[in-house]
């Protein structure tokens, strides 16, 4: 037992919640021990406990005051001695762009249904399964998106990645994540965040036959909440609904192994202690969790529909103005009242390129075959919109308000091309038969004036 857990268990012996601070972007300060976070100075000649302190700079020192992002640590170890003598390991089902495209799928929409419930035991970094990635990690752009499904825990494991940051999404199973600065539980519809470089280990909560997710790894600027614009102060993913970890660290003396992605390479040193050793910690560059049934959707109330824009929760800016390395896009329960309007997402090609997975419901532009757990594919350029079944649903249902209830879905959008690994393009439950989904979408022209 850690010691963060001892302080956190009642008279009676029972486990309490995690404890956790709200906000987007603060300064947040925390300690597991009284007195372990020094007052005043970041880096006193002693710290208290025998600790020792640590910066973890998320930017450039010299990045501006709104950007710039660093937490001092106060730990058992440095991370120094959370290091050595690294030997390469390999993760083959886990890819980094650019990677080089070994498939001859042709080009086209592409959905999947879920990864099965593997056989084998598995971790959690064990069953991470690239399917797409986008940019050049070796220049800091683009990203990667994943889906998981495990069945152990990672239990003297330990990981960071250099790479980027990690946004993971759970489906089915819910998970604790142990950071360095510290723990958050995360169920099917909340999502969390590792920081780029931050280490952690993933294990299990609750009885399920397997755990299973999606991952996107931003290789670019730091995930950050949308400018609202016109929407004003309030309504989409707000500040305080965002929960960072109180500190709580692991004072474990037993052999451990750290692993570390770098460049798109695995490296793994073994120590002799747990790295997860933070006693205290002040600053702005932290993981933190958000509950996805907080986030609060603004749509059209009267007629037309707004760009599926209006629900992005997250979003890693480009070099370009408004136009995001990777957006994290909600699709939640809300009400539809528009009158006299095509109610489902529009038919439509995207300069952006389109990763998409369901939580838990149906996606109401997909009438069937996307299901918890799947995955499609557009690509840039690519056409695509709601099925036939959907269209002539939406097309002559009648205009009352409706509540979408019961939905949850998600996608990763990129202003870059997705390159689809071997492993997607061979994986058994891609779903060859996708495209037959538009088949009845026939011509309904007539060039009778007044004829619809």
């Amino acid at each position: 037992m850690d010691q963060a857990d001892k302080r956190r268990r009642g008279a009676a012996g029972e486990e309490q919640a995690l404890s956790y601070m709200p906000g987007f972007g603060n300064d947040f300060e925390t300690e597991s021990l009284p007195g372990a976070l020094p007052q005043g100075q970041n880096s006193p000649q002693k710290c208290n406990y025998g600790l020792y302190a640590e910066q973890l700079s998320g930017s450039p020192f010299t990045a501006p005051r709104g950007t710039n992002e660093r937490s001092w640590l106060y730990r058992i170890r440095p991370s120094v001695r959370h290091t050595g003598r690294f030997g390469k390991i390999d993760y083959p089902h886990w890819k980094t762009a650019p990677h080089v495209v070994e498939n001859s799928l042709a080009l086209g929409q592409l959905r999947w249904n879920p990864l099965q419930v593997p056989t084998e035991e598995l971790n959690f970094l064990q069953g991470i399964r690239t399917m797409t990635t986008a940019g050049d990690v070796l220049t800091q752009v683009g990203m990667a998106a994943h889906a998981y499904v495990f069945n152990a825990d990672m239990v003297d494991d330990y990981f960071f990645n250099a790479d980027g940051e990690l946004l993971i999404v759970p489906e089915m199973g819910a998970i604790q994540v142990f950071t360095e600065l510290g723990k958050m539980d995360v169920e099917p519809s909340e999502i969390c965040l590792v920081p780029r470089g931050t280490m952690f280990k993933v294990t299990r909560l609750g009885e399920e036959e397997a755990w299973r997710g999606y991952i996107c790894e931003n290789y670019g600027a730091k995930f950050t909440l949308p400018d609202r614009g016109p929407i004003g102060a309030n309504c989409l993913a707000n500040p305080r609904d965002f929960k960072t970890p109180a500190a709580a660290y692991e004072d474990k003396e037993t052999p451990c192994r750290v692993q570390v992605k770098w460049c798109g390479s695995f490296h793994m040193v073994e120590i002799g202690h747990s790295p997860l050793d933070v006693v205290a910690w002040h600053g702005n560059y932290v993981p933190y969790k958000y509950d996805l049934k907080t986030f609060s959707p603004v749509g059209a109330i009267l007629f037309d529909h707004p760009d599926p824009s209006i629900f992005t929760v997250l979003t890693a800016p480009s070099g370009e103005e408004g136009t995001a390395n990777v957006d994290f896009v909600l699709f939640p329960p809300r009400w539809l009242v528009a009158e006299h309007t095509f109610r489902p997402p529009w038919y439509h090609r995207n300069i952006m390129s389109e990763f998409m997975g369901l939580i838990y419901g149906r996606y109401d532009a997909k009438e069937e075959g996307f299901v918890p757990g799947g995955m499609s594919l557009h690509n840039m350029m690519l056409a695509h919109g709601p099925d036939f079944s959907g269209f002539e649903k939406a097309s002559n249902g009648e205009l009352k308000p409706v509540k979408l209830d019961n939905t949850m879905a998600f996608m990763f959008e990129t202003r870059f091309p997705q390159q689809l690994t071997k492993f997607a393009a061979e994986l058994d439950t891609l779903q060859d038969d996708y495209i037959d989904c538009w088949t009845g979408l026939d011509r309904k022209f007539d060039g009778t004036p007044g004829i619809k």
